[in-house]
């Protein structure tokens, strides 16, 4: 590409980054639960924005924490707070430290000291209702740890984001995050029933009701806040059965507008995707999804009790009364998916997960690629 470079920039090493020591000392009480070493700090000074693989690159992390803590349990978490308070040290909650929008960073001159308190510690699912389809989960639970620990009992959450493999539910509810599923309930706040949150006054936890109409909802003011009010520590959430069927097809189209036609008339049927994501014929490409110049539309369905089949059968004839172009038979032939699918979706699904480490490869490069949200 023009204007990249000839060979990857290297990797930066931490001795490299000349980190001053810590300005203050845990007391002994504490100790145990925290780190100083240089190594853990600087993997603690940023997120996984664009701008901060590059930096991390050019070996300018910015202010780097002054320790790293890993509490175990709520009352670890309230002596860092309480300590941290009076000794004028910044805490800044962690989770999989996958943050694009600078969260993870402490910003401003008015804290001797910086701590980053990573939760990735607290990560158990420590109740399941499976009558009331619910889980008591604590906040550093990394996605995948949080399926598996589901799975024995038939359950899951079903909140894909991007960065599932290396984000907790923690960090999803602290940044009011988004699945990749396209319809249906897909923000993290659709799922909570009470939220537990050590804050520097004191700890708040909410009542788990499936609803309430009794005022404001004091969760409402943690969903969302990036740690700004308090340390979310664990939540009550809804879960669902996993689902047996699933179905998925890719339609092509030729017309971008026939494209957007499409979605938005199944949109509005009474159809509900699992998922509907439409790829022009760049982001097709970039894929493997579709290799002449045609847009992609990505269909999904799922479904924990019945055949779904039928229903994906609908939804691409629909798609086709719009122009688009179905040629395979998985699931829109009145089959079921096997093991993988349909080939485009198959091709969109890989290049969906490895998005985000072609990213960095290309930052190596001085290439930029960037995901813009738009609403």
């Amino acid at each position: 590409l023009p204007g990249t470079l000839s060979r990857p920039l290297p990797v930066p090493r931490v001795r490299d980054l000349a980190v001053a020591g810590p300005a203050v000392e845990p007391p002994p009480s504490l100790a145990h639960l925290v780190s100083a070493d240089p190594g853990d700090r600087a993997a603690h000074a940023m997120g996984k924005a664009y701008r901060d693989v590059v930096r991390a690159l050019r070996g300018r992390p910015g202010r780097i924490p002054d320790l790293v803590a890993r509490p175990t349990d709520d009352q670890g978490v309230a002596d860092l707070l309480d300590w941290a308070g009076e000794r004028q040290v910044a805490v800044v909650p962690y989770g999989g430290g996958s943050s694009v929008s600078g969260g993870v960073e402490y910003r401003g001159d008015a804290h001797r000291a910086v701590l980053s308190l990573d939760l990735t510690a607290m990560g158990r699912v420590l109740e399941v209702d499976t009558a009331g389809r619910a889980a008591r989960i604590q906040a550093g639970t990394l996605g995948p740890s949080l399926e598996d620990q589901l799975r024995p009992h038939g359950l899951t959450l079903r909140h894909f984001p991007q960065s599932f493999e290396f984000s907790t539910l923690g960090g999803w509810l602290a940044t009011r995050a988004g699945g990749h599923y396209a319809t249906g309930r897909t923000h993290i706040d659709d799922f909570v029933q009470s939220l537990r949150v050590v804050t520097p006054a004191g700890t708040s936890s909410s009542w788990r009701l499936p609803a309430s109409g009794a005022g404001p909802s004091p969760d409402r003011l943690f969903l969302g806040s990036e740690g700004a009010l308090g340390v979310i520590t664990e939540a009550w959430v809804r879960l669902q059965e996993r689902p047996r069927h699933k179905a998925s097809a890719a339609v092509a189209f030729t017309d971008f507008q026939g494209a957007l036609g499409a979605v938005r008339a199944l949109a509005q049927s009474d159809l509900c995707p699992a998922n509907c994501r439409l790829l022009d014929a760049g982001e097709a490409a970039l894929s493997g999804a579709a290799h002449d110049g045609s847009s992609v539309l990505v269909l999904g369905f799922e479904s924990a009790d019945e055949p779904v089949a039928a229903r994906l059968e609908r939804a691409v004839a629909l798609a086709r009364s719009h122009g688009g172009r179905h040629e395979g038979t998985d699931g829109a032939g009145g089959r079921e998916d096997g093991p993988d699918g349909d080939a485009a979706v198959r091709a969109w699904r890989s290049a969906f997960l490895r998005m985000p480490y072609l990213r960095d490869g290309l930052a190596r490069m001085g290439a930029v690629a960037e995901t813009f949200e738009t609403a």
